[in-house]
């Protein structure tokens, strides 16, 4: 045979096993685990697992979401610092976990600079202070009188102690010059009954999760806590639209691999789920969520990281809280 003929040969065999073996090689990957810090069913976790769904198809590879609940975070953390820094496994986790926990507890297992390589964000929220339907207040200037008049029922509840809604009420207590008392559940469930109930003068938690109750007419929400108003909600203003200028809070969450991760793997990783975001139905369905489709650098992460730790511990230090050692 000639060495024309061998060399097209040659290529005609390359064409026809190129994607068998890149097949191959994908088959071959572990799947990518996404360890997340909330029980099944919670907003985490649910972001979570759309994520894996849309990444297991632009990955071509198995994406499973596991739970590791409890101890504020720390359990997933733990679980995530015990994994090869190889891509195979990533943490998705809310703020409370990298920006919050570090300013409360003081025997923290992890610290959030030296153990998380940041990845990215994935999607943003905003928080919401709402009166039952019945109270007088019909305007977040209106509560703030309300409350100074009646300064023993002027209580709020969050879904728990230590919470950003926890210290947005208490950035709200310190602009308005009112006291306000802190009545913490455990989940938002207890807390929209007693609100709805009057059982609790006011409540801060996630916009979506008091926004079913806002829209049946059982609460009033007088204030959300970004920079702009909701998609959520359009027709309630912020706090800051209503004078208070340093009442806010976004939420978020994130994605960080184990520390020693090589910077080339966190690249692939972030720019595959910054691809899968950009997926319209994805992002659909994050908003039906409640959440804001993201997506950043690593470095753009890191700088969110750097500027929520510097607006909260002031907040927080100021309130005097003290977790209880876990």
């Amino acid at each position: 045979m000639c060495l024309h003929h061998i060399t097209t040969a040659l290529l005609a065999l390359a064409m026809a096993t190129g994607p068998a073996v890149a097949e191959n090689q994908a088959e071959r990957e572990p799947p990518l685990r996404i360890v997340v810090s909330v029980p099944a069913g919670g907003v985490s976790d649910r972001v979570a697992r759309l994520l894996a769904e849309r990444l297991q198809s632009s990955l071509s590879r198995p994406v499973n979401v596991e739970n590791k609940a409890g101890a504020g975070g720390r359990i997933a953390v733990d679980v995530l610092m015990r994994s090869p820094p190889d891509g195979s496994t990533v943490l998705l986790v809310p703020i409370i976990v990298p920006v919050i926990a570090p300013l409360v507890f003081k025997d923290l297992n992890y610290n959030p600079r030296r153990d998380l390589a940041p990845v990215t964000q994935v999607a943003t929220y905003q928080l919401a202070l709402a009166v039952a339907a019945g109270h007088p207040a019909r305007t977040l200037r209106e509560f703030v009188a309300w409350a100074k008049a009646n300064s023993r029922q002027a209580t709020f509840g969050t879904p728990a102690a230590g919470s950003l809604a926890h210290f947005l009420g208490v950035a709200l207590g310190r602009e308005a010059g009112i006291e306000l008392v802190h009545v913490p559940y455990q989940g938002a469930g207890q807390l929209e009954i007693d609100l709805i109930g009057g059982e609790v003068a006011s409540g801060i938690a996630a916009l979506s999760d008091l926004a079913p109750q806002h829209r049946a007419g059982r609460i009033r929400i007088l204030a959300t806590s970004g920079v702009e108003r909701s998609k959520l909600l359009p027709a309630v203003p912020t706090f800051r639209e209503q004078g208070f200028e340093t009442v806010e809070a976004t939420g978020w969450h994130a994605v960080y691999a184990p520390a020693a991760t090589p910077v080339q793997v966190i690249d692939r990783l972030s720019g595959a789920i910054v691809a899968a975001l950009e997926s319209p139905e994805l992002r659909a369905k994050l908003v039906a969520l409640g959440v804001e489709p993201t997506g950043t650098t690593p470095e753009q992460l890191a700088s969110i990281m750097a500027a929520d730790t510097a607006h909260w511990a002031p907040i927080i230090k100021a309130a005097g809280f003290h977790a209880p050692r876990q």
